[in-house]
């Protein structure tokens, strides 16, 4: 348990020096190289299309990041998380979380970048957290693919280019052809194309899993649920106004079960 709150507060750290890194780099390096490019347009130069887009997608994904640490699933008054009072809760919706020591509503997992259970208030959040977190990282990769091919006049047109970029990166290291802010981009390549996979890869899980109306705990328990339309279960989760919270961070309001929880 100790192993788990620890890496319940340096997973929270990691992600936050990887998100200052991609800013500093961003705004230091890669910005800097685009801004060399002539440019037809002032007002719709490369550096400034760039900007604003990376922009958009940091602020959407730092903003839901806060909001999944900020609203926390429900926490049910009847049960405390000791053995006696959780019985009366329905096992279907509600799990008693060891690290946050206490039982949530709708409770789908432990989030441990966030240092938070994702449940009832906060899936909507999560799911759109992940989503910009993978765009984030797939464009940085992009941007950082095309500074390292201008620096070092390196062509990707061969699709093995980028897996033998880091070998032969190493070795000209070494001998001293690439500098060591070269080979740091470099290495941020890679771990920004694992990031967004990761990411990708879980956001297209939850979002599945919210179309059939179940959560990840109900299926790891093998709990039946009950069969509705695909629509009213995406419904509940992203409210009417899902193409506001799709533009613009913000909490989970006009769902369904928020309403049933205001009554």
């Amino acid at each position: 348990m100790l192993a788990l709150r620890l890496l319940n507060v340096v997973a929270p750290a990691y992600f936050l020096c990887i998100s200052l890194v991609t800013f500093v780099l961003q705004l230091f390096l890669f910005l800097p190289s685009m801004r060399e490019e002539p440019a037809a347009a002032r007002l719709f130069s490369p550096a400034l299309l760039h900007g604003a887009l990376f922009l958009f997608l940091s602020t959407n994904a730092l903003g839901n990041y806060v909001l999944v640490i900020q609203n926390s699933p429900d926490d049910l008054d009847a049960c405390q998380g000791t053995a006696a009072r959780r019985a009366p809760c329905p096992p279907p919706s509600t799990h008693f979380c060891r690290v946050c020591a206490r039982v949530t509503l709708r409770h789908d997992h432990h989030c441990f970048f966030t240092g938070n259970c994702i449940g009832s208030r906060n899936m909507r959040n999560f799911v759109l957290f992940c989503l910009y977190t993978s765009l984030a990282c797939l464009y940085s990769m992009v941007a950082g693919v095309a500074y390292i091919s201008a620096v070092l006049s390196i062509s990707f047109a061969h699709p093995l280019a980028f897996l033998t970029l880091l070998p032969t990166s190493i070795s000209q290291f070494f001998s001293g052809a690439v500098l060591g802010s070269e080979m740091f981009v470099i290495l941020m390549l890679y771990l920004w194309f694992a990031i967004g996979l990761a990411c990708a890869g879980f956001c297209c899980h939850q979002l599945l899993l919210i179309l059939r109306g179940q959560t990840r705990h109900q299926v790891r328990k093998g709990v039946a649920v009950r069969a509705r339309p695909w629509r009213k279960n995406l419904q509940e989760v992203f409210g009417k106004r899902w193409l506001l919270g799709l533009l613009v961070p913000m909490f989970n309001v006009g769902s369904e079960s928020s309403k049933q929880r205001d009554k």
